[in-house]
């Protein structure tokens, strides 16, 4: 008889230890709901800002292969050009969306020989028309802010070339020197960046962005040559945008 008394409060003290973990789970989410929401009001715009602009810079790209071949890597690959236009909407201080317009260079780049006089060096352009879209996250002072860029990406390439710069001295006929299977690209794009704003002529800014191809410019899979051809880039970019409606 005692053993069961014991075991019913023992059960009790269980069941009102697990009630007040439920609640407190329940305050500490009901509190965080309610900082979030009064942080957000607090940073809310009076009305939202329209920023049109263009932007531009150098970029470096090189493919992912798997199998992989002797491309040259990221930092050792020939410089391209790259620009767009930019469109950011905000109605809060810290998050905006940015869609952009792109024209972008993307490729590979592999040496053939013992050194760059004697070797040739192949290179592959893909010219792109890419649409990122992107979550906009600034902080800082009023004027002057860093910002972050991340969003999916999507593009098709209009255009591809090769270059040899010594024909003739070595055999290009592996698989990666085919021309591209699937014009359609899809991917991510991750940028760290800072702008300056001024009262009357617009907004300067500065962004390295990141970008890789989660699709593949060859037929990929078990049965193919390859498991993965994807592009890469990073990218230096200057830009400029003019507020289309001014705050009060």
């Amino acid at each position: 008889m005692a053993t069961a008394l014991q075991q019913a409060l023992c059960n009790e003290r269980i069941n009102s230890t697990s009630l007040n973990l439920y609640l407190a789970k329940v305050y500490i989410i009901l509190a965080l709901s309610l900082l979030t929401s009064s942080v957000w009001a607090q940073n809310r715009l009076q009305r939202p800002e329209i920023f049109l602009g263009v932007h531009g810079g150098v970029k470096a790209s090189t493919m992912f292969f798997n199998p992989s071949v002797k491309n040259l890597d990221i930092l050792h690959s020939p410089l391209t050009g790259n620009g767009g236009l930019v469109f950011r909407y905000a109605e809060h201080r810290v998050c905006a969306l940015q869609i952009e317009c792109n024209y972008m260079q993307q490729g590979w780049a592999e040496l053939y020989g013992q050194d760059g006089q004697t070797g040739s060096l192949y290179t592959r352009h893909l010219h792109y028309i890419e649409i990122p879209f992107l979550m906009h996250i600034g902080l800082g002072k009023k004027n002057f802010r860093g910002f972050f860029n991340l969003g999916p990406q999507v593009g098709y390439c209009i255009a591809e070339e090769t270059k040899i710069s010594n024909p003739g001295a070595y055999e290009l006929t592996q698989k990666q020197h085919d021309p591209i299977a699937n014009r359609f690209d899809w991917g991510a794009a991750a940028g760290l960046g800072c702008y300056y704003r001024t009262n009357k002529i617009g907004v300067f800014q500065l962004e390295i962005r990141f970008c890789f191809s989660l699709g593949g410019v060859y037929d990929v899979g078990q049965l193919q040559h390859f498991k993965m051809a994807s592009p890469m880039g990073l990218s230096v970019n200057l830009g400029y945008l003019w507020e289309f409606k001014k705050r009060k």
